[in-house]
């Protein structure tokens, strides 16, 4: 087994395709199907269930592709020391991030990072929590960004609080002379909901709060909940981050009791990054954190 048959297998995995991965990996078609079938019959089981419909993992690789990445990632790290040792900063960090993070603070992460750290390259990966969850933990991404509540059990950096707010339909709030909305309020509405994995923060002030809403319309990302608010289906939480460059027309208000979320930095092992992992950590520290 060699790191060249581990990066072929982590990428014919990434991407389900034999052809892409030759694309990506600069070798022929023939030369990553010789390299897996190599590779399965060293380890004596499948890996990857070959269809019509594509190439997935086996059972055998699901559990096998998590030490996989930590090779490969120990590799990079062990090259990046080098380079470090010899006075120079570079190698590759790859990023998990959610939406709002991916829209507020990446543009200007990556451009304040590259203009420092030319030669060190960033691979962004964006998602749901429980996508940069699980990217953390099968070493897929080196750090990424989550709320504290929905980091469990990965080491967490909190980094910055942001409000939860209540989101109208412009102009439809009937109790309009406060500039809070309150737990009985809420409840007197429709609302519309997005997915745990994308909103856990929201979901548990809900549980907290004893709202048990009840909503016909389940949906993913924030702008399709701000647009149904929009056109009257409902009421909804959102982060304020969420809606400061939201387009629609809507009324948000501040929560009472106030609730908010924390933003963080998480990473699997803080205390053995790669240096160029440990570079992009302190410049998002030294940028971003406020709490």
């Amino acid at each position: 087994m060699t790191l060249l048959t581990y990066q072929v297998f982590q990428t014919v995995a990434g991407i389900g395709s034999f052809h892409k991965a030759a694309d990506i990996l600069g070798l022929t078609p023939s030369a990553i199907s010789h390299a897996v079938s190599s590779f399965e019959n060293e380890l004596g089981f499948a890996l990857l269930t070959r269809s019509k419909s594509g190439i997935s993992l086996t059972n055998y690789g699901e559990q096998l592709l998590p030490y996989v990445n930590a090779v490969l990632n120990s590799n990079e790290s062990l090259q990046q020391v080098i380079a470090e040792l010899n006075g120079l900063k570079q190698g590759k960090i790859r990023l998990g991030v959610f939406s709002s993070v991916c829209t507020n603070w990446l543009p200007d992460i990556l451009r304040s990072f590259q203009e420092q750290y030319t030669e060190i390259s960033i691979e962004v990966f964006q998602g749901t929590y429980d996508d940069v969850y699980d990217w953390i933990k099968n070493g897929v991404v080196d750090l990424g960004f989550l709320s504290v509540s929905s980091a469990r059990d990965i080491p967490i950096e909190p980094l910055y609080k942001d409000p939860l707010l209540c989101v109208f339909p412009k102009g439809t709030r009937l109790d309009s002379h406060r500039p809070y909305i309150n737990i009985e309020e809420m409840r007197a509405h429709q609302f519309v909901t997005q997915r745990e994995s994308t909103d856990a923060d929201i979901q548990n002030f809900l549980k907290e709060n004893s709202l048990r809403i009840q909503s016909r319309y389940h949906v993913v990302d924030d702008l399709s909940t701000v647009a149904l608010v929009e056109k009257g289906f409902g009421i909804c939480l959102m982060p304020e981050m969420v809606m400061r460059d939201i387009p629609y027309e809507v009324d948000c208000y501040p929560l009472h009791p106030q609730a908010c979320r924390i933003i963080g930095i998480a990473a699997l092992n803080p205390d053995f990054m790669a240096p160029a992992v440990r570079t992009m950590y302190n410049h998002i520290m030294e940028g971003y954190k406020q709490v």
